[in-house]
């Protein structure tokens, strides 16, 4: 028997009796026969809910039965459900136990292109506006360092040198190996054909030193150290020990971001270097292993082609990707919410943001160097 829903109003009591197989999937009733009954009998005391020759049912009676609880609720008009059996009841007392608070349900809602443009401009306006607030606030910071005013806590930069140098070695390695032998057989690749290939050591050297070699090392950093800076920080707003800091009067910004920053700008040229010489390793990998070329001429002719003033020119760079790493990855922890979300969003917020500014960095110093004559 398919699912049924009758009403009768008795002695200004409105009856709504339920009968029939209840099961997701099938056709069920429409609960607009209440409301407009409700709507349009002012009269009516009270609504009893009962059964009459019920067959199976599931969670689908529970939810007709609680938007018809709520239609009354928002008329208060009381409601007995008595009747109904042990299973029904014992639902429903679970379901109404805590009232829903208004704001979790999540319902879709048109919103115009304006409003969502605005929205978006004036969330981004005040992105900037704390972004430049927090450069700001790490300027003072490290001049009070300088000056020796600061609170600094020189044995937890110790843990972030060698947690931002010493342990990315390995990832560092890999990448740069890696990076330096694809970058040396695609070259190589185009210079046989021209009986060129001895020159992939100046195209591998070259490109590691002034560019690769430090972008390379900002990226992976960015995702290995500015996400857990992001995640570190953002834990701890949630779990309010920033908060206790400022209470007791010491500035976040001296004890927990200059630690880092100075620890990840410090490392950061060392790792270049690191990642130069890997990579350089990766291309002769390359160059010896299969092209006609020697270790001794393939290693003679990158330090022939590669001055020192193109790995001057890398570590330059290497340390503005580091401040950037560690300022990105601290300002979104320190702008984390309150959530356990909120922490994935602020470490994957800070790898991208990141990137982005250390891509246009790369492009901004590789234009002022070519001006400057570097």
């Amino acid at each position: 028997m398919n699912a049924h829903l009758d009403i009768s109003l008795v002695d200004n009591q409105l009856q709504v009796i339920l009968g029939g197989t209840w099961k997701l999937g099938q056709s069920q009733p429409d609960t607009q026969p209440v409301v407009d009954r409700l709507t349009s009998a002012a009269e009516i005391s009270s609504v009893t809910i009962t059964t009459r020759n019920l067959d199976s049912w599931d969670t689908s009676l529970i939810t007709i039965l609680l938007k018809i609880i709520a239609a009354c609720g928002s008329r208060e008009i009381s409601v007995h459900w008595d009747t109904l059996p042990q299973g029904v009841k014992g639902l429903l007392r679970l379901a109404t136990a805590v009232p829903e608070r208004k704001g979790d349900r999540r319902e879709a809602k048109h919103v115009s292109i304006v409003d969502y443009l605005g929205t978006q401009a004036i969330a981004r306006h005040r992105s900037y506006r704390e972004m430049l607030q927090f450069i700001g606030e790490a300027f003072i910071g490290c001049a009070k360092l300088a000056l020796g005013r600061a609170r600094f806590p020189f044995s937890e930069m110790m843990v972030f040198v060698q947690d931002s140098g010493f342990n990315a070695l390995p990832i560092i390695s890999l990448i740069s190996v890696l990076f330096g032998l694809i970058l040396a057989f695609v070259g190589a690749v185009q210079l046989k054909l021209f009986g060129a290939e001895i020159f992939v050591a100046d195209l591998v050297g070259i490109g590691m030193a002034r560019d690769m070699g430090a972008m390379m090392t900002g990226i992976i950093m960015a995702g290995r150290t500015g996400a857990a800076f992001a995640a570190q920080l953002g834990t701890m707003q949630v779990n309010e020990e920033i908060d206790a800091l400022t209470t007791f009067g010491i500035s976040p910004m001296e004890y927990l971001v200059l630690p880092r920053m100075l620890a990840l700008t410090l490392m950061m040229p060392l790792l270049c270097i690191y990642s130069d010489l890997m990579g350089i390793l990766g291309g002769a990998l390359v160059g010896v292993g299969l092209f006609d070329i020697t270790p001794t001429q393939y290693f003679l002719q990158t330090q022939k082609a590669v001055p020192l003033h193109h790995f001057g020119a890398g570590l330059i760079k290497s340390l503005f990707y580091g401040v950037i790493v560690a300022l990105t990855g601290c300002l979104r922890g320190i702008q984390c919410g309150r959530s356990a979300s909120a922490v994935g969003t602020a470490a994957t917020s800070a790898v991208v943001t990141a990137i982005t500014w250390i891509v246009i960095c790369c492009a901004i110093l590789t234009f002022v160097f070519y001006v400057i004559g570097i």
